[in-house]
Formats: structure tokens, C-alpha cells, sequence
């Protein structure tokens, strides 16, 4: 049903959705600094938990999931998709909300930024091609994974390299910049998620308790998955707060882009991935209202960058 649907898009507006989202990305690493990067050494254990949540569990649980509910094709691509992309940047603030660790969100935000250059690419590619039905969408679309990683590259770590370089040589500048950069990053989000509705109102309504319910349940699993690996391994509480925000809230813009780039026609994907953009912001504002009220056990080595 879903796989010939059709969604409205102009591909003239496809350059500006690209630099939109290199804006994002250019704002997000204002605050991001190489200790961010040194953190990850000094104290692994809760973002490498976290990375192996984003770019292992969560792609595979997923690929499990879409098996299980034997799901349209266009719609198993757009959970693999989401699943492949990096957390979001909107993770760190609703980290910061809901009292978690936030250098163990920023670190995880700037090494899952990089490693989605590659790993992004390799993981759609990879759960894409395990199934017949999706094996034939890719490949009768036939994307070359090194164009998928040369526009990561372009929108993800491009952007990141030079807002980290502009906040090192101008720290009053990036410390002013940081929330008015922060808020200008949601507005240019939501305004991803209206292109994608846009013109389009009628198809979500139609369709909407076809994938609605769906990423709502995606969601759950994101952050489920989190929730336990952080749970066995006994991470503090803050911290715990922070990995599982990090791996609840993709960057569901980047899936966007990537959809707008390659996959235009393919309506369930939009669907998907336009919808999980607006739901994972409910689910981690909702999280942080309950945390916020909840002071953590505070785990040794607490910054905030």
C-alpha cells in the first residue's frame, strides 16, 4: 500500500535542505570541543555503551523488528534508515533537562557525528540488502554508497570540523551564539518537518495508523535498548539519562536529506522518517519532565562542557 505512495517534494528546494542542515550541524559544534573528543578516552565506558547502542544494537533490533511485523518494504526502509542515522544534536539539551550527563551526550553527539560518515552508509546499505523486498527497492534504484558518504560528509562533517574551529578561536563568540544557535537549530528542524508535510497533509492523515504506531514503538525500542545496556553495565544514573536520550533521538534530518537525495518517491520512507522527527522530541521532553524533577546519582568525573 504504502510503497506506491507518492510524496510531493521539488527538487530545486534539495540544495537548500542541505545547507539548512549543515547550518544545524554548524551550531551544534559551536560548543563541542576536543576535550569532548578526550573524554571518550579518559572515561569510555558510557559513550562507547552509547555507540555501541546507536550503530549496532539499534540497526540490528531494528532490521529483527521488521521481520517480525513482515512490514511493507518502503516502510522497513525508513526504520532502517532512522536507526543508521547518528544521535541528533537536540539530544544535548534534553540532556542538560533532564539532569543527565552532559558531557557524555556532547562527546557521543561529535564521535557518532563523524563515525556516520561511514557508518551510516554502511548500515542502510548492509540491513537494506538482507531482505529480498528491500534488496530490490536499493538496488533498483541503484545509490552509490560513496555518494551517501560524500553527502554525509558535506552536511555532517564538514559543518562539525568548522564550528569546533570557530569556537576554539572565537570562545566569547561561540559561548554567546550557543542557545540563540541551539533554538535557531529547532526552528530550521521543525521546518524539515513541514517541508516534508507539506503538500502532503492529506497522505499523513491517510495513513497515519499505518506508520504512526509504528515509530512510536521504534521509539520505545531506541530507548529501551539504552535503558538496559546501561543498566547491565551499572552506569551512574546521570549518565545512564544521557546514553539513553543519545540513542532515543536520531538525527532524523539527516534521514531526511538522505531520503530527499535518493529516495524522493518512496512515500513510506517519508512518512517514517518525517514522523520520527516530530515523535522522538515528545518521547525525550517527556523523559526530561519526569527527570527534572528526579536530582540523579551523579557519577564521578561530572562536567558540563
Amino acid at each position: 500500500m504504502l510503497d506506491s505512495v507518492k510524496i510531493a517534494f521539488d527538487p530545486s528546494s534539495l540544495h537548500i535542505l542541505n545547507f539548512m542542515l549543515a547550518i544545524m550541524m554548524f551550531g551544534a559544534a559551536l560548543s563541542v570541543k576536543l576535550n569532548d573528543f578526550q573524554f571518550v578516552l579518559r572515561s569510555p565506558k558510557a559513550p562507547l555503551i552509547g555507540l555501541v547502542c546507536q550503530f549496532i544494537l539499534l540497526p540490528a533490533a531494528t532490521y529483527g523488528l521488521t521481520r517480525v511485523l513482515s512490514l511493507e518494504p518502503s516502510l522497513a526502509l525508513g526504520m532502517i534508515l532512522v536507526a543508521a542515522c547518528p544521535g541528533g544534536s537536540f539530544s544535548n539539551i534534553i540532556t542538560f533537562l533532564s539532569r543527565g550527563h552532559l558531557a557524555t551526550s556532547v562527546s557521543m553527539t561529535a564521535v557518532s557525528s563523524l563515525a556516520a560518515i561511514i557508518m551510516t552508509p554502511l548500515n542502510f546499505m548492509f540491513y537494506a540488502s538482507l531482505a529480498p523486498e528491500t534488496l530490490a527497492i536499493v538496488q533498483a534504484i541503484n545509490v552509490d554508497p560513496l555518494a551517501m558518504v560524500q553527502l554525509i560528509g558535506w552536511v555532517l562533517g564538514v559543518p562539525l570540523a568548522l564550528g569546533m574551529l570557530v569556537g576554539h578561536n572565537f570562545p566569547g563568540f561561540a559561548a554567546r551564539a550557543d542557545k540563540p544557535a541551539r533554538w535557531i537549530s529547532l526552528v530550521i528542524f521543525l521546518i524539515f518537518v513541514g517541508l516534508a508535510f507539506s503538500h502532503n497533509g492529506g497522505l499523513f492523515v491517510e495513513y497515519a495508523e499505518a506508520f504512526a504506531g509504528l515509530v512510536i514503538l521504534h521509539n520505545a525500542l531506541a530507548l529501551g535498548l539504552g535503558w538496559v545496556a546501561t543498566a547491565l553495565v551499572r552506569l551512574p544514573e546521570d549518565q545512564r539519562r544521557a546514553v539513553i536520550l543519545e540513542v532515543g533521538i536520531q538525527n532524523s534530518g539527516l534521514g531526511l536529506i538522505i531520503l530527499f537525495s535518493f529516495y524522493p518517491n518512496l512515500g513510506g520512507m517519508m512518512l517514517v522518517t518525517a514522523f520520527w522527527g516530530v515523535w522522538h522530541l515528545v518521547s525525550g521532553l517527556l523523559l526530561s519532565a519526569y527527570w527534572s524533577q528526579r536530582p540523579p546519582e551523579v557519577g564521578a568525573g561530572v562536567g558540563v562542557t
